[in-house]
């Protein structure tokens, strides 16, 4: 017997050790990743518990996190059900166990409770899906029951080939005996199985030259039963009263076992035998689902499906061809790009927020190409930058199959209702559907006007309180009395210890702290953080707080110390708004390639780029080989520059090309053609040929490559072709680009064509990615702030020198003193030109560009120079976009979206 004990503990450790290193080995692969597994317990038996605490203590023991989940005895079938559906959405467990029997004071389905278990994390082996598997031989594609499974490693360690030999079951259930019976018939034993009907079960047994018992009836298998020389697994737990004992009773098999090991080969113990077997296999399934689900969720190993074009000409309006394409459900494009179901908030059939955990999860995987798309100077005709955005990730994803991410910023009501209209690209190249784009998607900009309106009203409250009510008073109702006692929130905690009051205490405090800490003295006159509202409203610009004009962002003591949203205790609350706004947005394109939308910032007055969050998880999921384009807002001295230097400078992140978009006849415009008006027909000198305008205008678009030159990025020129350019005009503009420093240029038709048009862009694109680039910042952080708006002016725009202008000059000291020069400098100016001045196209010379007020985004962690006459809040036109937008009662849908 201490011999056969022996065999079986070797053989345990030889299996603990091979586990152990396949762990190390997933690890080595994935340093996040660990191999997990829940067991799921109802009651509390005694014999329950102690089963799982071997598994737990062998889970350990391997490095697989295993956790216990114990539900009440008066659990329900609902709940325990929900319990299990929450644990097979839970991407970090791969294995999952229901202990049974469920000791629930309810009467359970225990067939419907472990049916509900995935399949996939049935380590068990007992879901239907999986039974259903084995007995048909597929057993490279399930989970097999641990103590079938168990057996059969038994059988092989005694060296006896299974295949040609006549193998006997005892017992029929499905967690032992029918299973088994699959088992060795798949490995080419010739099998029966008996049970308590079989006619002469000792017959039978005794031609068994393997032989499994596990029918739970104590010894009765005798040995004079067996063939000489048979294996017998002894799969049997009974309990037989034995006086000898301290508890009355010992655990003997279902052999006899004295008598069979007489004629035995090879026989289990019990214990000792088949249970500890069980549990290793068990811990076996973990490991084997933990490989097989890295290996079905590697990164960048996309199974994607595009969804076909049904082009045509002419092309309809933009509404109509989103609504002409059938959308991927977006749950099903998470799983193609690789996220995991809990990863992903559906928000509805067609749009999802993508979860922050998924950053450590993929921390360790490398990053896939990034391009920037960018413009010459915009004009009132277009450019189609969005359109080619969309219309690159199409091409490179549907037509070259790469695993491709889009980035694109979120549309404001501002311009949607507005002057500008929607922002989902255009033509066969959009995001959709453009209507929810277009129109809340899941209401981020909402909590950010919330969060930024309770500052504003944070401020007002404070300024009000501190004048009405003494030191006293104000500090008593700061920190209340509650149950008779005053304790300090964590953020107040947090403002003691900024004033370097190191006490928690409220009763401690001595006047002058409570003066110190109850007092923020707001300057009135300083405040500068403005109501905020997702449309274009000219009002705002006059509201006032008593005579104080509400600017921006800029809010100081009468010490002239800044006041931080935590000093108003409102960090938290503000957190809380915006703790969905955090996530992106997944969403896709006609061609069903995905989209991240995520943060919606003006080009003009802000930075102008998506998130960093979005850009950092779609280089990660899209793979080495993969590429993620994201769109920089206006043209490359105003959206690129500030996705180089404040973008780029935060995220750590390296582009590796800049494709520059340009229109035939927007260059005209900057070469001097005639102004154009919404709505109205082109001029003539747009529709006809005219190489004299478009030589001009290609100046503008020689310094925007020299622009983006300037950062040592390539530059891929995209040519947006419409059918009123003719193929001179083309090719003109291609060579002029490329004498001007362009890596390549090339003519794009995606508006028409979709992802078709633009596959020359993508090759170009490809290929430009991996070309010697040495990127760099314009400018150094510590330079002073003036130098730092200079280097701008006159390396991006132009311009001969700065003029800042009195209430700039008293803000560069102000900054300067309060520690915020060396912040990147975020320029707002108009986006219509290169100057200041929007009436001046093509390449402005010989101009100064004065700077009326510096104002600080400390938050958002940039200054932003008004440059000119720059308003920093735009009003509606006279005709807005929404004369045009109205709903269908009937079938509710929108229409006038453009």
């Amino acid at each position: 017997i201490a011999q056969i004990k022996l065999a079986v503990f070797c053989f345990l450790r030889q299996v603990r050790e091979r586990l152990k290193k396949d762990v190390e080995q997933l690890k080595l692969k994935n340093p996040n990743f660990r191999p997990g597994l829940v067991v799921l317990q109802v009651g509390d038996r005694d014999d329950s518990n102690l089963y799982i605490s071997m598994k737990l203590k062998a889970a350990a023991e391997i490095g697989i996190n295993a956790m216990h989940l114990r539900l009440p005895a008066t659990a329900t079938e609902e709940e325990i059900l929900h319990s299990i559906t929450e644990v097979n959405k839970n991407s970090s467990v791969h294995g999952l166990i229901v202990q049974l029997p469920l000791d629930s004071v309810h009467e359970i389905d225990t067939e419907k409770v472990t049916n509900s278990v995935a399949p996939e994390k049935d380590v068990d082996g007992l879901t239907s899906i999986n039974a259903g598997k084995l007995s048909r031989g597929d057993l490279g594609n399930c989970l097999i029951p641990c103590t079938p499974n168990g057996c059969m490693e038994l059988i092989k360690q005694t060296g006896v080939s299974v295949a040609g030999k006549r193998a006997v079951v005892i017992g029929r259930s499905k967690i032992v005996g029918a299973p088994m019976h699959d088992l060795l018939l798949w490995n080419h034993a010739t099998v029966t199985t008996c049970h308590s009907k079989t006619v002469d079960l000792a017959a039978e047994v005794g031609r068994a030259d393997i032989l499994v018992v596990g029918i739970g009836k104590a010894e009765m298998v005798k040995g004079e039963w067996i063939k000489k020389g048979a294996v017998v697994i002894d799969c049997g737990i009974n309990h037989v009263i034995d006086e000898t004992k301290s508890s009355g009773k010992r655990v003997v098999g279902d052999v006899h076992f004295q008598s069979a090991k007489e004629q035995a080969g090879f026989i289990t113990p019990v214990p000792g035998g088949v249970g500890p077997m069980t549990v290793a296999m068990l811990m076996a399934n973990t490991v084997l689902s933990a490989k097989r689900f890295l290996e079905s969720h590697q990164a960048g190993k996309w199974n994607i499906s595009y969804t076909r074009l049904n082009l045509r000409k002419p092309v309809p309006s933009d509404i109509v061809i989103s609504r002409s394409c059938a959308a991927k459900s977006i749950d099903s494009l998470a799983r193609e790009v690789g996220l995991f179901s809990d990863e992903v908030e559906l928000y509805g059939k067609t749009k999802a927020k993508v979860q922050l955990t998924i950053i450590k999860r993929l921390q360790s995987l490398p990053d896939g190409k990034y391009v920037v798309v960018t413009g010459i100077t915009p004009t009132p005709l277009g450019e189609g930058k969005s359109t080619t955005t969309i219309g690159l990730a199409q091409a490179m994803g549907a037509h070259m199959k790469l695993n491709v991410f889009a980035c694109v910023r979120q549309p404001s009501q501002g311009p949607t209702f507005g002057i500008k209209g929607g922002a989902a690209g255009g033509g066969y190249s959009q995001v959709i559907p453009m209507e929810e784009f277009n129109l809340h998607l899941t209401g981020d900009i909402h909590a950010i006007t919330a969060a930024n309106n309770l500052v504003a009203a944070a401020v007002d409250a404070r300024i009000f309180h501190e004048a009405t009510q003494s030191d006293k008073a104000l500090y008593n109702r700061l920190v209340p009395l509650s149950g008779g006692e005053r304790t300090f929130s964590p953020i107040q905690i947090n403002r003691l210890k900024k004033l370097g009051i190191q006490k928690t205490e409220p009763s401690a405090l001595t006047e002058e702290e409570i003066n110190r800490f109850a007092r923020l003295d707001i300057d009135p006159s300083s405040v500068t953080w403005q109501r905020v509202l997702d449309t274009n409203d000219r009002f705002l610009r006059k509201i006032t707080i008593g005579q104080s004009i509400m600017k921006y962002t800029e809010t100081t003591s009468r010490r002239g110390d800044p006041i931080t949203t935590e000093d108003l205790g409102v960090s938290g609350a503000l957190t809380v708004l915006m703790k969905d706004a955090i996530k992106p947005n997944l969403m896709q394109t006609l061609e069903g390639t995905p989209v991240f939308v995520h943060a919606g910032p003006f080009a003009n007055i802000a930075h102008g780029n998506s998130s960093i969050l979005a850009d950092k998880i779609a280089l990660k999921l899209v793979g080495p080989e993969g590429f993620v384009v994201t769109e920089a807002g206006f043209g490359a001295d105003i959206g690129m520059e500030k996705f180089f230097n404040i973008k780029c400078r935060y995220s750590g992140l390296r582009p590796h090309v800049v494709v520059l978009v340009a229109t035939i006849r927007a260059l005209k415009m900057h070469g001097g053609g005639p102004t154009v008006t919404a709505g109205m027909p082109l001029p003539k000198e747009y529709v006809e040929e005219n190489f004299n305008l478009l030589e001009k205008g290609c100046n503008n678009m020689r310094k925007q490559i020299e622009n983006a030159k300037h950062f040592g990025v390539p530059v891929v020129v995209a040519v947006n072709a419409f059918k009123t350019d003719t193929e001179a005009e083309l090719d003109l503009v291609c060579t002029l680009a490329k004498s001007a420093g362009a890596f390549d240029a090339v003519r794009c038709s995606h508006w028409a064509e979709g992802g078709a048009g633009a596959v020359a862009l993508g090759e170009a694109v490809q290929k430009a990615s991996s070309a010697p680039s040495n990127f760099k910042f314009l400018y150094d952080l510590d330079l002073p702030i003036a130098d730092k708006i200079r280097i701008i002016a006159q390396k991006i725009y132009g311009a001969d020198d700065i003029e800042l202008l009195p209430e700039a000059q008293h803000k560069v000291a102000l900054y300067t003193k309060q520690g915020f020069a060396n912040l990147p400098v975020c320029m707002a100016k108009t986006h219509l030109s290169l100057s200041h001045e929007a009436e001046k196209k093509g390449v402005p010379k010989g101009f100064i560009l004065p700077i009326r007020d510096i104002r600080a985004s400390v938050g958002a962690g940039f200054l932003f120079p008004l440059v000119g006459t720059m308003p920093t809040i735009p009003g509606l036109p006279t005709r807005p976009c929404f004369y045009d937008i109205d709903l269908d009662p009937e079938t509710e849908q929108v229409n006038g979206l453009f």
